[in-house]
Order: structure tokens, then sequence, then C-alpha cells
């Protein structure tokens, strides 16, 4: 008899999120699911069971609001109000009537297109699906939490905090001691403290719904009920297009053929290119913000311009900065494409004397390097935008090979040891859920970054499917394994695929081109409180963003 085989929570939740994401991709191909039919139960589950740490007390009755903060952020405003979310390819809605509604923290259209449907345009692949209909699970939960909560078992009728929550909405505009009363029986809803949701109030009020926290409460629990009580289901459909297009690099090709236009046109086609993945600030202030703003800072640190350059309201400084940039040889490219993703282009052939901070070795005029910035990109788009782009651009009957000179990428990512801020150094990217490693040469090491007050970290990083799919347990098997895992981000294997393949096996750049990987991080999610949830970086990010970049610029022009 052979002894009974018990799984550790590690193991049972990788196995919970392979099969969230095998039942994601066959709702997807169905075209269609109701979040409390068979496969909506299906997700709810597999969440409940990974309880993931960004999304805090999930499994529990009270309800979880530092997560609904995170997924509100990054779904369209609203969404708690629609029965019917419909995931559309690029169709042509900008051309009509219905302004697009963008989620502050995902660069997204959405559309409202009645009372009753939400159309979410995906442009950037499979891991923004991925993305939304974990956000969307979790709110389905939560909305069953509340239903459970407000519906007296065996009847029809509600508890007594939710008919007083109801008539409170009824009201164009709550008074001071109106809206107390309103949030206290939120509270007791929501099974939280008075002040706890207070908190979320202040945070979701704007100044044209100032009651914002209440109606989305209010909205997620009438769905529920109403779908308890009259067995009216609310729908996710995924349209025709979206599943005849995804994986066809439809957009990437787009975005890279426009920007190779644009490089042929400006002459800067067989120039040395190096490409860098980042913000659409650092690299540029980096090379111009202490000569543009010499008047405004003329003896502050250039710590303490980029801060200024950072902090909100600073707008008319960062105009001046992106002024003189374009004076001295950025291009910027707005994104057209459906990609999200913009671009500059830093022609240093074009930069005037004296303007720039750095020294360029000295070269001829077709060997003076040009920087191609991009913005970040998401997940499996990282595969497919530099994928196009290192492929040879096509003029006619002729192929012009891009002299790309190296690949360096920057970005912001969990952290399984130190804190925010601090610098992560990796080895090799490992791919979540599969046995795929991909170690590289990486130009940039520890060294690069000591004497700056700030932990620096060397060693593997794991690419995971989504950042609101990991809980303790997996990260503690990546971080205490022999993996030797130092952190998590969703870019990484993908980047190194487009360009092993690109420079290994196609040809079509350079087989010794060079690679330079940093992240700072964003958050640590084995530590309480740490998480994405738990809010931005502030001003902490400022310093690890700009010591990466110019650690990235002092090797391109040092080479």
């Amino acid at each position: 008899m052979g002894k009974t085989v018990t799984t550790t929570r590690a193991q049972e939740s990788t196995n919970a999120i392979e099969r969230m994401y095998i039942t994601m991709r066959h709702l997807f191909n169905r075209g269609f699911y109701k979040p409390t039919g068979v496969s909506g139960e299906a997700l709810k589950n597999a969440l409940l069971l990974l309880r993931p740490e960004i999304y805090g007390s999930l499994g529990e009755e009270k309800a979880e609001l530092n997560g609904l903060l995170y997924v509100l952020e990054r779904l369209p405003e609203g969404i708690e109000q629609c029965r019917f979310i419909n995931l559309t390819s690029d169709e042509g809605y900008g051309i009509s009537h219905i302004d697009p509604i963008i989620p502050p923290k995902r660069r997204r259209n959405c559309y409202r297109i009645d009372d009753e449907q939400m159309n979410i345009e995906i442009t950037r692949g499979r891991s923004d699906i991925y993305d939304i209909l974990t956000h969307l699970t979790f709110l389905f939960i939560e909305s069953e939490k509340i239903c459970k909560k407000v519906l007296i078992p065996e009847s029809n009728k509600m508890i007594r905090d939710w008919t007083k929550l109801e008539t409170s909405l009824q009201k164009v505009e709550l008074e001071q001691s109106e809206k107390e009363i309103a949030l206290i029986h939120t509270a007791n809803i929501l099974g939280r403290s008075f002040e706890e949701v207070l908190n979320v109030y202040n945070k979701l009020a704007t100044e044209s719904n100032p009651e914002r926290f209440l109606r989305i409460v209010y909205w997620l629990g009438k769905l529920a009920i109403e779908e308890e009580l009259t067995g009216e289901k609310r729908s996710i459909t995924f349209s025709t297009l979206l599943r005849e297009r995804l994986g066809h690099h439809i957009h990437g090709e787009r975005w890279a053929n426009h920007i190779k236009a644009v490089l042929q046109k400006q002459g800067l086609l067989e120039r040395p290119i190096h490409i860098i993945s980042a913000n659409m600030h650092s690299v540029m202030n980096s090379f111009f913000a202490t000569n543009a703003l010499k008047t405004e800072f003329p003896n502050v640190s250039k710590l303490e311009i980029y801060e200024a350059l950072s902090a909100s309201g600073s707008e008319d400084l960062r105009s001046k900065v992106r002024e003189f940039a374009e004076a001295n040889g950025m291009i910027s490219i707005a994104d057209s494409s459906g990609t999200n993703i913009d671009v500059q282009i830093f022609d240093t052939g074009r930069f005037n004397k004296n303007v720039c901070r750095y020294n360029f070795p000295s070269t001829g005029e077709e060997e003076k390097p040009v920087i191609f910035v991009m913005d970040y990109a998401f997940g499996e788009q990282a595969f497919e935008t530099i994928d196009e782009f290192l492929k040879p651009y096509e003029m006619g009957d002729k192929e012009v090979f891009l002299n790309v000179v190296s690949v360096s990428i920057m970005g912001k990512a969990g952290i399984l040891e130190g804190g925010k801020g601090d610098i992560m150094i990796p080895s090799a990217h490992i791919f979540e859920g599969t046995a795929d490693n991909y170690p590289f040469n990486n130009e940039l090491c520890s060294e690069d970054f000591k004497g700056n007050g700030l932990k620096v970290f060397e060693g593997a990083m794991v690419t995971v499917l989504g950042t609101s799919l990991q809980n303790k347990d997996i990260l503690k098997f990546f971080h205490e394994s022999t993996w030797n895992v130092i952190g998590l981000e969703m870019e990484g294997v993908h980047y190194q695929k487009a360009i092993q393949s690109a420079s290994k096996i196609r040809k079509s750049i350079r087989e010794d081109v060079k690679v330079r990987y940093a992240y700072y991080a964003s958050d640590n999610p084995l530590e309480t409180g740490s998480t994405l949830a738990s809010g931005g970086l502030g001003t902490t990010g400022v310093k690890p963003t700009y010591l990466i970049t110019d650690r990235i610029l002092k090797q391109i022009f040092n080479t």
C-alpha cells in the first residue's frame, strides 16, 4: 500500500493558476460565458483557492477594499453597472459618437454602449484578456458576498442596511450627516469598519461623482441580487473579430512598420540603433533636463530636478523639457496602431552642442547612435512588438536589416527580498507554469549600482502570467528553492524570446546584440501591506528609475 501523497499549498496554487488559464482560453475560443454558470464558477473557485496576495481577504466573508481599489483603477468607470461585458478587437468605435473611457492605470479604450453594456477593446494580446477576466472574476466574487449579506434567505426581502443605502442614493446630493449614515450602513453590509469604508470612499470620490463608492457597492449588489431573484444572468462575450485576430500580431506589425517608416524618412534606418524599453520621460530628462531647466534649477542636484519633474502639477516644467528635446534631435511618435505604446527617437547626430549632459564618442555621422525608446509593453505584447520591430523593413523589392546594437529593458517588478525602490538585475528569465528558461549575458551587474543607497539583488526572475495571480506560497517556493528567484514581472521572457529568435535563428539582427535588463521594485508581495494594492511608489521610484537609465546610457555611449 503506497503512502498518501499530500500536495503543498504552492502546488495547489500552481494548479489553480493553470486551471484558470486553461479555462480562460477555452472560454475565449467558445466566445462567451456567464459568471454564475459552470465555467464562471470554475474561474471563481480557482481564484478562491489561489487567494492572491493582491486581493487580500478575497476568501473571507468581509469585503476586500484594497483589492477593490486596485481593480477599479484598471477597469472602466461604470463597469459595475453593466450586465453585459463585450471584449472586442479594434472595430472602429473610435469614429463613433461614443467617447472612450480609459482606466487610470491601464491604457485600454472602453465604450459604454448603453445602460447595460460595456465594450472593452483588446489590442495588447492575451495578457490583456487574462488581466481583465481575473479582475472581473474578483468583482463577481465581491458582488456575491454583498448579495449573500443583504438578501434574507428564503425570501425576496433585503436587510434594513440595504434599503437605507438604496434610499440615500435616490438623492442627488448627500449632506455630511446623510453621507456618514449611508457609510455606516455600507460598512455593515461589507463587514468593514466605518473608518476603513470612509477611507475608500474618499479615494474613489470625484468632483462629478462624490458618492461613487456608495454607487459601486450598490450596483455590485443590485446585479447579483437581480440575478438571484429573476435569473437574469450577467454575460461576458468575445467578439468574432477579436477571436479571428488575436495572436496574429496585427497591431504589433502596424506599430513596427510605422516606426520604421519614420526612421527611413529621417535617414536613420541604417544607423546603429539602441532600443530601450522604459517610460516616456527618464531618457529624455536624463539627456536634457539639466540644461533645459538651468534657469529654474541653477544650483540643485539632478535628482532634485527629476523629483520636481515627477511631481503632480509640474506640467509646465515637463513641457519645457519636451520642447527643448524636440528642438535638439528628439522625434516623438504617438501611437496610432492600437498597441498603446508611444515611442521617442533620439538622433544623437542632431544634438546641438552642449545641450546633452553625456559625452559621445567621436564617430562619423553614419555611426552616430540612434536611441529608440518605447513605452512599456504589457505581457505577451512585448514579444509581439519587439518581434515585429526586429524583422527587416520591406521597401518594395528591397529588405533593409536594422543595425540593432543593443536592447535595454527597464521596468517595475515585484521583489521577493528587499523593499520598494530596490533594484533587481536578472541573470535569467523563467516562464511561470512551464520549464521554459532564458539565461543570457546581462551587460548590467550589481557593481554598476553600488554606493547609491539602494539595495541591489542579482539572480533569476520569473515572468508571471499575471501579477494579480500570485500568492505567498508560490513566491516563497520560487524564492527559497534552487531557482533562486529574486523578483517577478510580466515581460522578460517575451522580450528575450524575441531577441534570441531574431539574433540566433532568423539572423535579422547581429548575433552579438547586447542585452541589458534592470528592474526596480514597485512592491514586495511577500510582505503584508506592501503589495501593489497598497498604493504606488510616489517619489520612491524616482531615484532607481533615473539611476538605471543613467547606467544604460553610459554603457551605450562608452561603447
